[in-house]
């Protein structure tokens, strides 16, 4: 087998030792193109390095958006409006008043949730409803259907990820 050459036609290993020069491979030996590509990235890999610390991070340029990008529409609901309508709504029903409280707290310690609400429905039935992105209601859901399962019985628990405005009529508030 042939030693590989460098691309001055000397062997590899031989001559000075001020630079190292690209080995020439079967590919780039067929294709200048490629050996001309990879002398040029060996040689900005060997340029000196710049003096930017490692801690600074590379300074970036703020892109600005154009001025029509940011007036909202006239028709346009307001933020608040259109995001709690898209908001999930979570629900954990208990038998027991200290129950239903103990899920609403671990609800609402659990993720970035609001509570929206409680319903006492009779025979010691409780509901209790929160609102927020729907994986913050599943997990809210789950850790206060756990919380009261431990203080007395989980009747059911449930997340509708985006309920219809109609359901908004029939919400209870908290008082």
């Amino acid at each position: 087998m042939d030693t590989p050459k460098t691309t001055d036609g000397a062997k590899a290993g031989e001559g000075k030792a001020q630079e190292p020069k690209v080995v020439q491979s079967v590919i780039g030996a067929t294709d200048p193109q490629v050996l001309n590509m990879v002398e040029k990235s060996a040689a900005s890999a060997r340029a000196p390095r710049s003096t930017r610390k490692k801690s600074e991070a590379p300074r970036r340029e703020a892109v600005k958006a154009p001025a029509e990008v940011l007036k909202p529409d006239s028709n346009d609901k307001t933020e608040k409006e259109s995001s709690h309508i898209m908001e999930a709504l979570g629900m954990v029903e208990t038998r027991g008043l200290v129950a239903s409280i103990e899920a609403a707290d671990a609800m609402v310690k659990a993720a970035n949730v609001s509570l929206i609400g409680t319903e006492k429905i009779g025979s010691g039935l409780v509901s209790v409803m929160v609102r927020g992105d729907v994986g913050a209601v599943k997990a809210a859901v789950e850790a206060g259907g756990t919380a009261a399962a431990r203080l007395g019985e989980v009747i059911a628990t449930h997340v509708i990820p985006r309920p219809h405005s109609d359901v908004e009529k029939i919400l209870p508030v908290i008082k």
